[in-house]
């Protein structure tokens, strides 16, 4: 079978958006709660270097890749069935805006701000002034990345069942 741009373009936007979901799935139900329980510090030293490692070439290919291949996918699949395209690019925009721009201006921010702070250098009331403004905001706009990327990981599947 002879692997089209059609194709390759699908199965690595599923695939890719399948990894994201994943990944902020266990983000969310393993490695927040779990430095969750850390003091101040620890917290955030852990959520700094966990911050500093993820930033590499697989994961921003990964994690960013569907925000580009799922609209080049549904534009490929426009003469498709219409609920196909139409699930194609539903998932797309959620994708862009609950994955892709939430990143970058909800989730970013807030680790550039810990990434410049000298942690050792704080107080245990700055640290925990620091955390307090860090933490709950970071989880809650992280869930909704989750959300979106599960969503569009399914919609991504639905679509395939009205593939002709």
């Amino acid at each position: 079978m002879e692997l089209t741009l059609k194709t390759t373009v699908l199965i690595l936007g599923i695939l890719f958006t399948g990894l994201t979901a994943g990944l902020c799935f266990t983000w969310s139900n393993a490695v927040t709660p779990g430095i969750g329980r850390l003091d101040n510090l620890s917290y955030l030293q852990s959520f700094q270097a966990m911050n500093r490692a993820i930033i590499n070439r697989s994961f921003l290919i990964v994690f960013f890749g569907p925000v580009l291949l799922l609209f080049l996918n549904a534009f490929l699949h426009r003469n498709a069935q219409p609920s196909t395209f139409w699930l194609f690019l539903v998932a797309a925009i959620l994708f862009f805006v609950g994955v892709g721009l939430i990143t970058v201006f909800r989730n970013v921010p807030l680790n550039e701000v810990l990434d410049k702070t000298v942690l050792e250098s704080l107080s245990a009331t700055e640290l925990k002034a620091l955390r307090t403004k860090f933490e709950a905001p970071w989880n809650r706009w992280h869930i909704q990345r989750t959300i979106a990327s599960f969503t569009s990981f399914a919609l991504l599947l639905t679509g395939l069942l009205y593939m002709k």
